[in-house]
Parts: structure tokens; sequence; C-alpha cells
């Protein structure tokens, strides 16, 4: 298959339910940058910075509260600690004010056999309050699966998924988010990278683990979206730099290699990766008949999409009438488009072609994040949808419960803003490659590439375990994309094995359908318990 240097396309906080397109941040999938933006550097507005007095240096703070919570039959006693750490640069002065939660199980005696695992969310630019109020942490926020939320007042529970039975866990909001900001002569540009923000996070692994004790714990990376881009050079960065080696890394809705993503002109591979997600939406939606095996619907789009489809496009203008006549009618039974409309995409229709399109007859536009929402379409002649739905109906009871949660029951954050999406202007240029493959994204320009971080993460400890979770109806980062880079790391087979995949029948935050929730959990508990008891 032809891969691509392709022009750069990032999803605008392919995490943050919340966020909207940004100044300087790249365009979604689909949309190939302005010259201009794709051109700007992070921090270009840093001469502007330079110019305003360095903000104070605040305190260190921090507010430890007790808590308990039933989970499987049990009490579970666990302490909380709402915190800041400050970073520093390489001359000792602080630059930035790392906002995290931690939550540490108190009734253990031997801190060296419990588990630690650090987790976050992506964007790049989101907080960590999604998977630290929808998933893993001891109190959850109810919302409506696949509609939009009701307004206040929300309902706050104890979450029968957390993870604190099986796991310490540290919550990090990276700089530019929640609480954390930049400090001193600290500006954006300190963190605002790919490699950027690896070593702050590294530097605050490191410093957390050192302060709290924790170097002989079995230790793993949970991270979604963006966060599993950053996962994979965190890892790396970790293990080659500090010596600090992982049992495990968990990626949810992954993206590592951001060409599949990039409906490139000129380039067909994310086409091909994206029509399996395509057809469950569209089955889901009943453009097309419901299969009564979705698992083994999605294998037969597989086989087409590499197959007679790939083929079809590898051909270009010379694909014969025939032939194109005879794609284009399985294209539609597979995505529910009309064959005109497919006729005239050319067999090509790129993600918000395809949200647009599979329910305008209905007056409606598809999600982004989890398809299994829809939400009104205003111009029913759009030729792209617009927005996401799913961030629509979520977002205000998400923002909700993480101010409210933090600030009564946690007791931090006063009047503090806390940014659940920052308005960062990121840096892709990678660092030259440190050692070989690894470090340096393997070389490539143009769309970010990170599987070689995960790649040199594998080869250099053989004994560290992936866990990949994905969703069937995420558009942001389709499962068939994430498959097909786990089998394009060029690695042996031993450690390929390494990496598992698991599925789920919700979107992008998977956690927003109850019974992929618990499922979610217990996933995680056994690859944690495996990857802990390995010698």
């Amino acid at each position: 298959m032809r891969r691509t240097l392709a022009a750069l396309a990032m999803l605008a906080g392919l995490a943050a339910a919340a966020h909207a397109q940004r100044p300087g941040r790249p365009p979604q999938p689909g949309q190939a940058p302005p010259a201009a933006q794709a051109a700007q550097p992070a921090g270009a507005d840093s001469a502007v910075r330079h110019e305003a007095p360095p903000a104070a240096v605040p305190r260190e703070e921090s507010s430890v509260t007790e808590h308990t919570i039933r989970l499987g039959g049990q009490t579970v006693p666990y302490r909380a600690t709402a915190a800041t750490i400050l970073l520093r640069n390489d001359k000792g002065e602080a630059i930035g004010s790392l906002y995290y939660t931690a939550y540490t199980r108190t009734d253990v005696s031997d801190r060296s056999q419990r588990p630690l695992a650090f987790i976050y969310n992506g964007g790049p630019g989101s907080a960590s309050m999604w998977v630290h109020m929808g998933a893993f942490g001891p109190r959850r926020i109810v919302t409506s699966d696949a509609a939009p939320t009701p307004p206040p007042p929300y309902q706050l529970v104890d979450n029968a998924s957390s993870l604190i039975d099986v796991t310490d866990m540290v919550f990090i909001d990276p700089i530019g988010t929640g609480f954390s900001k930049p400090v001193g002569t600290g500006t954006g540009k300190d963190f605002w990278g790919v490699d950027e923000d690896a070593a702050s996070l590294a530097q605050f692994v490191r410093l957390y683990v050192s302060r709290t004790g924790r170097w002989n714990s079995p230790k793993f990376l949970i991270g979604e979206s963006y966060g599993t881009t950053r996962s994979a050079v965190l890892v790396n960065r970790l293990q080659s730099r500090e010596g600090m080696d992982f049992n495990g890394v968990v990626l949810m809705s992954s993206v590592l290699d951001f060409e599949t993503l990039a409906f490139a002109p000129g380039h067909d591979i994310s086409y091909e990766l994206y029509l399996p997600s395509y057809a469950a939406t569209a089955a889901y939606h009943h453009a097309i008949p419901q299969p009564r095996d979705l698992p083994a619907f999605l294998d037969s789009v597989r086989h087409f999409a590499m197959g007679e489809y790939a083929a079809a496009l590898d051909k270009g203008s010379s694909l014969g009438a025939d032939e194109r006549a005879a794609v284009v009618h399985r294209l539609a039974a597979y995505t529910g488009l009309g064959e005109e409309y497919l006729t005239r995409a050319n067999l090509r229709v790129a993600l918000r072609q395809f949200m647009a399109e599979l329910n305008r007859a209905h007056g409606m536009n598809t999600g982004r994040l989890d398809a299994r929402f829809t939400g009104p379409m205003l111009d029913l002649l759009t030729e792209n949808g617009e927005g996401d739905p799913q961030s629509l109906a979520v977002s205000g009871a998400y923002t909700a419960a993480i101010n409210s949660y933090l600030r009564d029951e946690l007791r931090f954050g006063g009047d503090e803003r806390y940014v659940a999406s920052g308005g960062v202007q990121w840096s892709w240029v990678r660092e030259p490659a440190q050692g070989g493959r690894g470090g340096g994204g393997g070389g490539r320009m143009g769309s970010p590439y990170v599987g070689s971080d995960l790649a040199q993460a594998l080869v250099s400890n053989p004994n560290l375990r992936v866990e990949v979770e994905n969703g069937y109806y995420d558009l942001a980062t389709p499962f068939f994309a994430t498959e097909y880079t786990m089998d394009h790391l060029g690695l042996p087979a031993e450690l390929r094995s390494h990496i598992a995949l698991r599925y789920y029948e919700a979107g992008h935050m998977m956690y927003l359908r109850e019974p992929d929730l618990a499922a979610l959990k217990a996933n995680i508990a056994r690859f944690i318990g495996a990857t802990t008891r390995l010698r």
C-alpha cells in the first residue's frame, strides 16, 4: 500500500469533546491546512509574550482528602490529592506549574506491589477531565447515551468502574489545560510541541515517582486520543532517558500515524481505512440492513477495503467504467450513500462529507467522535458536516462536573478557571532521533508519526505490553486505521504479539455507553493484573 508524506492534518481536539477549531491549530481530517497556518511555528506570538513581564512563580499547593468507595463488594479506602508541582528548565528556573489529581489506595502495606497509572486526555490542548470524570476516577458524571444530556442539575455518582481498586491513579493536566500554566519566564513554546510536551510530562512523572517513593511500583500510561500519541513518545523517553521501565501502555482511541487520517489529495489510504467505520455507522443508523454479527460484517468490509476498493483507487483515472460501476455498487451497499453521489465523489468520500450526507434526508449531521450521535443541520445543502454532535451533547455536563467536584469535594481551585481545552499553538517539529529509530518520529516530515517511538520502546523493553481500546463508531480515530498502524510498526512477530486490541460498540469516548464503560474497566483491570505478574 502506498504511503505518503502527507500534508499535516490533525483532529481539532481529538479527545476534548468541547474543542472547536482554534487559530494556529491544524485542521480536522479531510481539510488541507492553509499554507500560512501550516507554516506558522508554535509560539509564533512568543515575541509578544517576551515583552510582557514574567508571570509570578506560585508556591506548590495541595489539598488532601480521605474517601471510601464500594467496588466489587468491598470497601476501598483512598486518599485524593489535588495539587500542583513546579516544572523547571535546564537552569533550574521554574517555568511551569502543573496540576494533577492523584488517588492512592490507603489500605496497602507494600507500595512496591501496588500498580501506578498516569492518565491523561489528548487534544493536544485537552485537560484530563474526560477520562477523569467519565471513565476511571472514583466519581463519575452521568450523561445520556447517544443523545444530548439535559442541562443542570447533573448527577455525580460513585463510579462502579473506577480503577482505584486495581491501581493508584494520577490524572495529569498538561500545561495550558486545567489549572496548569506557564510561570516565571516560561511560555507556551516550552511545552506545546510533540517532544516539548513529552519532556514536561516526563519531568513530572520522575518528580512524582521520586517524591512518593514509587520507583519500584509497576507503572502504566493510559492515554486517550492525542494522549496515545503522547504515550508513544513519553514511554520511549522515560525508558531511554530516565531508565524508568514501564509494565504497560493503554492506548484509547489511538492515533500514531496522522497520515492515515489526512484524506490528502492524491493519496487514498484514508478512504480505505475509514470504510469499515462508515459501514458500522451506516448500519447503526439503518441506512443499510443491520448485520446479525457486527464483527463478521466488518471483516467483510475490511477485506473489500484493502482488496477490490484499494485496487480501484490505485488505478486512478485509468479505472474502467464497468469496474467503477461494480465498486460504486459495493460502496453504496456498505455506506448507505447513493450510487449517484458516490460516482460524483469519484469513489472517495472524506469524513465530513460522510457526516453531512449519511443522514441528510433526515436533516441531521452525524457525529465525529461518536457516530451514534446526531444533531440538526442548519444548511441542508452543505457539503461538509460542521461541528460534532457528540461534543455538544456532553461538554456542558463534563465541564460542570469537574468544576464542582474539584472545588466542592477535593477543596481545590478557588477562583481559578479550570481550562477544559487550552488555546495552544502546537509544534509538530520533532527532535532529532536519539539512537536509531526512536525519538525523532522515524524521520518523517509532513504528517506526524510516532509509531517508531512505540516500536523502540517495545524493542528496548521486551516485557512491555500494549493494549489498544477501539470504538466501532469512532470517526475521529477509526479502528481500521489503528489496526493498519499496529501492523506496520516493523516489529518482529514476538513483539507484535505484545500488542492486543479490544473493541467496543461505542465511539471515541467509549465510556459514554455504560455497558462499554464496564467492559473497559474489566479489560484494563485484566491487562494491569497480567502485566504486573510478568516474571
